[in-house]
């Protein structure tokens, strides 16, 4: 039996939604790694194969683990059903393409990670839907783009590498006047954090690797929203373009989930110790945390977000080859283009995330190459403040 209730706080629900036991009474969830099923009969296999009797068919629609982990992750987002993918990508590319059709227009935030990015500007082109890139922190720029029919918006917020803000309910009420559809690129919030469906958002994807899983194992992702349109549009896409996560990634996940909200806040409440070190040494031109008064942003991060997250980007004085020399001296982060790990990782966007966009493009979302991404884990913050401020000091 699935366990589901709304009524949990969400550190049950991180812990016991959607646990489905099998006639063994095991406390764990139980991983299926199977590729098919078995029927009881050939009436049986129709039956379950014209939907005419529920059941599973095959993994590549649907795993018991997957569905555990849908479940939930929906009952934790407030949504009304997920989708699991193989991978991050997989569910923003699948959120993306498989509501659109030749003739469409998309409009975007301009500061978007690199792949999103490409989705918009060179793959969905190529199909006959036009993309509009905006800047996500200005609403009249948001308005001048949605004065015309519009089927799909995409927003990161946070947004990858700066943690630029973009009103999500602003935005929603622009989108949804243009006709369109919202999605939300929610991984650098988490939703822990952040609740984009409450602010006025229709899907909510997640590169499951990052904070849900947070430990460096697996590949996945997930798209969260209302069950009709889910049916309608992704099923279809999912089910015959075959993005499926595999089983035994569904349950690290899943038992990931039992810490999230613990690992979350406490890495969060590192990363703001850790800002405002930062930002006092004098080798660091800007910084850029959501927790802090002197984002940019900061009035509408603190109306979104329950506190300022697990990333912080810094700015230091000089360009690449300090990036770089600075990286360089870290004794105990790691270098790495992965966020939202027990582990603290650090890089130079402009080199590895972002490196497939032009400068142009970089720039317009206000990079270059004296900008440094550190994503915040759970050593102690007082030893990564210390290695921070050594490696700052070899500038």
């Amino acid at each position: 039996m699935t366990k589901r209730s709304d009524d949990w706080a969400p550190a049950t629900k991180l812990v016991r939604g959607g646990t489905m036991r099998s006639g063994f009474g095991e406390t764990s969830e139980a991983m299926f790694l199977t590729s098919g099923y078995a029927y009881d009969s050939a009436e049986q296999a129709a039956a379950r194969m014209s939907g005419d009797e529920e059941g599973y068919v095959y993994s590549r629609y649907g795993n018991p683990t997957n569905q555990m982990l849908a479940e939930r992750l929906a009952l934790l987002e407030g949504a009304e059903t997920c989708r699991i993918t193989a991978s991050g990508m997989g569910a923003i590319s699948s959120a993306m393409i498989a509501p659109c059709s030749a003739g469409d227009r998309v409009v975007a935030a301009s500061a978007l990670f690199g792949s999103c990015r490409h989705i918009c500007s060179t793959i969905l082109p190529r199909y006959g839907v036009e993309t509009e890139f905006v800047n996500g922190t200005d609403l009249e720029d948001w308005k001048r783009a949605l004065s015309k029919p519009t089927r799909l918006v995409l927003i990161e917020s946070p947004s990858n590498p700066l943690l630029e803000a973009v009103d999500i309910e602003a935005v929603a009420e622009l989108a949804h006047a243009a006709g369109a559809l919202l999605v939300i690129d929610n991984v650098f919030a988490s939703p822990i954090l952040q609740k984009p469906l409450e602010l006025g958002a229709d899907l909510v994807v997640y590169s499951a690797t990052k904070h849900m899983d947070g430990q460096g194992r697996v590949l996945l992702g997930a798209i969260l929203g209302q069950s009709e349109f889910i049916e309608e549009h992704i099923d279809p896409w999912l089910r015959h373009t075959g993005p499926a996560a595999s089983p035994f990634n569904a349950w690290v996940v899943l038992k990931g989930l039992e810490t999230l909200e613990l690992r979350v806040n406490q890495a969060s409440a590192n990363a703001a110790q850790i800002a405002d070190t930062i930002a006092a040494h004098p080798n660091v031109q800007a910084v850029r945390y959501p927790g802090r008064e002197d984002h940019p942003n900061f009035a509408v991060h603190q109306k979104q977000m329950k506190s300022g997250g697990t990333l912080v980007a810094f700015s230091i004085k000089g360009a690449r080859a300090e990036a770089f020399k600075m990286l360089n001296a870290l004794n105990l982060i790691d270098i790495s283009n992965n966020l939202g790990d027990t582990k603290s990782l650090a890089c130079h966007p402009c080199s590895t995330t972002h490196r497939a966009l032009t400068e142009e493009e970089q720039a317009e979302m206000g990079l270059d190459e004296s900008w440094i991404r550190l994503s915040v884990g759970l050593e102690d913050a007082e030893d990564l403040s210390r290695d921070l401020v050594q490696a700052l000091n070899a500038l």
